[in-house]
């Protein structure tokens, strides 16, 4: 499979990180914004698309830069616990 054709190369640092969506953003000379999630960082993937057009940035990272997983949240029972006045 032949190389994507890349516009840039962008350090991570230069991204903004959307810790609500877990998406980093960069801007695209279109517009819009290149996007890539935290996931796929982690996973290896290293080109971030714009979803208006055609171009593609590739992100420049090392995975000590990601932040640090979270652990799971545990989910609620819905039990509700009464509190004694005191």
């Amino acid at each position: 499979m032949a190389e994507p054709s890349i516009y840039d190369e962008i350090e991570l640092e230069d991204l903004t990180y959307h810790p609500a969506t877990t998406l980093y953003t960069y801007p695209c000379p279109c517009g819009d914004q290149f996007e890539i999630t935290l996931q796929d960082l982690r996973d290896g993937e290293e080109i971030a698309v714009c979803p208006s057009c055609s171009l593609m940035i590739r992100v420049i990272f090392e995975a000590s830069d990601l932040p640090a997983e979270e652990p799971p949240k545990e989910e609620s029972t819905g039990l509700a616990v009464e509190v004694a006045a005191a």
